[in-house]
């Protein structure tokens, strides 16, 4: 596609001369070549932006510096580039509809109309699943759970007895939803299991990475709100409560009964122990561990987490400990009384 074409898709402003220059594949700043578009949307990129050897990159509309590319101006660059993007790349598989001939499904299982049910799939007992929803190969529903409108279930995925999944829900690879809580008590010597009787609840448009598992209740529910965004690898614990609209970054794992609120956002390898309650707006920088609740609007870092101004002005002063140590070692050397 020209450039011009692309323009007029994305509502860019585009030099008249750069109108007809051929665009033939995309790419990031560093990866580009000759003929690839890219956008460059953070100013951490500058320098990968000087060097980019694409033909034409994405800038936003305040974008000032003089650089050796095509120059599309655009409001958001990572937004237009995501308009670009399908041009581009293969179309999205499309899965057959109508029910594989090796699933097994009960008899009193209820299947919507214009749903995909893939090789080896299982659907247990009074399970009910919405119409138009994708089930791929070597799926597990379990008995009386209910499965929404529209979602997209990848290879792989359990979701255990008596869990409600919302619509438009995607579960990717080997998500585990329903499986117990991991509870136990310390009787007679030995750790005896406390039954979880609960069960999981997710709402509409919730994603779900690869390998993540959302434990059921001890008797109640495991909650994920609407439109929250779990990444891969994440451990989400009994009776949890995660607000609307979260992120949770890869590798966060939450103990049990922690109470999350909307728009809260965890980064990787976040912690964070049982019982204790997030406010909305929070956000939590990687690798960060937190023991105690957090009020709405706050930005927290580190191992215990604290504030992140606290944590910045405490890390300042621990780089100087050494200088300080040794001062106060040559003032005790010149004065030993």
């Amino acid at each position: 596609m020209t450039l011009r074409d692309l323009a007029g898709r994305v509502n860019a402003r585009l030099a008249p001369e750069a109108g007809d220059v051929d665009i033939s594949n995309v790419a990031s700043l560093a990866d580009a070549n000759p003929g690839d578009i890219s956008f460059f949307g953070n100013p951490k990129y500058i320098n990968a932006l000087r060097k980019t050897r694409a033909t034409a990159v994405l800038l936003p509309e305040s974008f000032t510096e003089e650089v050796p590319v095509h120059c599309l101006f655009v409001p958001d660059p990572a937004a237009a580039f995501a308009q670009i993007l399908p041009l581009f790349t293969p179309q999205p598989i499309v899965r057959a509809l109508g029910i594989h001939p090796t699933a097994v499904i009960s008899p009193d299982a209820e299947i919507g109309e214009g749903c995909s049910i893939g090789a080896h799939v299982v659907i247990e007992s009074g399970a009910k699943i919405g119409t138009r929803s994708v089930i791929e190969a070597q799926c597990f529903i379990g008995q009386q759970t209910t499965l929404g409108e529209n979602c997209h279930l990848h290879p792989n995925v359990t979701v255990r007895e008596r869990c409600l999944i919302g619509s438009r829900v995607i579960l990717h690879c080997g998500v585990v939803v329903g499986a117990d809580g991991f509870g136990y008590e310390f009787r007679d010597g030995k750790q005896q299991k406390i039954p979880q009787t609960g069960t999981v609840q997710i709402d509409d448009d919730v994603e779900i990475g690869s390998n993540s598992a959302i434990d059921r209740a001890r008797f109640g529910r495991t909650w994920i709100q609407r439109g929250t965004k779990i990444d891969n690898l994440v451990q989400i614990g009994h009776n949890v409560t995660i607000g609307e609209h979260c992120v949770l970054c890869a590798q966060v794992g939450i103990s049990g009964s922690t109470r999350i609120g909307n728009y809260v956002t965890l980064a990787g390898k976040v912690g964070l122990s049982g019982h204790i309650e997030i406010g909305d707006q929070v956000m939590i920088g990687a690798m960060s561990g937190l023991a105690k609740n957090v009020p709405p609007k706050t930005i927290m870092f580190g191992a215990p987490a604290q504030p992140i101004r606290e944590y910045k002005e405490n890390y300042a002063l621990l780089k100087n400990i050494r200088k300080l140590y040794n001062r106060v070692k040559a003032l005790e050397a010149k004065n030993p009384d």
